[in-house]
């Protein structure tokens, strides 16, 4: 029985980055390694590729996977990992000393839809781990928007608000930029000053009002870890204790 012990891990970088994909394994004798790749249809052998580490320099974004053999025939393959190679990233990106945590590549961008029509958001960052993501509208978290776009089949009005996006893996997070999808043919500024007076008048007979505000992006100051989270979860604690919150972002 061959058991590996060490898969190697999905990555997304700047074309030119070099890095290297490890494979390790147990088995009853002695074994030996192979790596392949695949890019589109085509799945090759990477001749030389014999060690349990596989140097790259990141070129175009392709899979890989590392077979592993025995004197005996058996083989067992590793999982297949991705390696997202970033044509055209900005000056100055990655940050120098960058350790792999997730940098922002590309933003979401403001989006006006008609109401029933698909919606599509996308966020794009490198790591190493590559990053996973999660979606936040008005800073709740959106359970089922773990992916890279973000995408709505057909819109509710309830889908207008503000996102933005999360980039996470070991070393850290990063959050995009917030954008405001608005949904529906309407005068988008006569609804935001009739939303402002409804939610006034909602919270005006009240004794107890917090207002949260959850600042990302600072023109002169690190970004914070994570302030939609943390207003998420204040509101909620605020709520328990008999106020009314009114939250908001950026």
């Amino acid at each position: 029985a061959i058991t590996i012990t060490e898969q190697p891990v999905s990555v997304s970088v700047p074309v030119g980055y070099s890095f290297t994909l490890r494979c390790r394994a147990q088995g009853r004798s002695s074994l030996q390694y192979q790596w392949f790749c695949q890019y589109q249809s085509d799945c090759r052998l990477i001749p030389g590729a014999t060690n349990q580490d596989l140097p790259i320099i990141a070129e175009q974004t392709q899979l890989y996977t590392c077979r592993v053999n025995d004197l005996h025939r058996n083989a067992v393959f590793s999982d297949w990992v991705k390696v997202e190679v970033h044509q055209c990233v900005a000056r100055g990106l990655p940050p120098r000393l960058w350790q792999g945590e997730p940098v922002i590549v590309l933003n979401p961008q403001e989006q006006r839809v008609e109401l029933g029509q698909p919606l599509q958001l996308q966020c794009a960052a490198m790591g190493v781990p590559a990053p996973s993501y999660q979606w936040y509208r008005n800073g709740n978290l959106l359970e089922q928007q773990k992916r890279k776009k973000l995408q709505i089949t057909h819109t509710r009005l309830s889908d207008s608000g503000t996102y933005l996006c999360c980039a996470s893996n070991s070393h850290g997070e990063h959050w995009s930029s917030a954008v405001d999808v608005h949904i529906g043919n309407y005068d988008f500024k006569r609804l935001e000053v009739l939303r402002q007076e409804s939610l006034w008048t909602k919270v005006s007979g009240f004794g107890k009002i917090a207002l949260l505000v959850g600042n990302n992006r600072y023109q002169h100051h690190p970004n914070l870890m994570a302030p939609v989270r943390d207003v998420f979860e204040l509101r909620h604690l605020l709520e328990h204790l008999g106020f009314q919150v009114v939250s908001l972002l950026d």
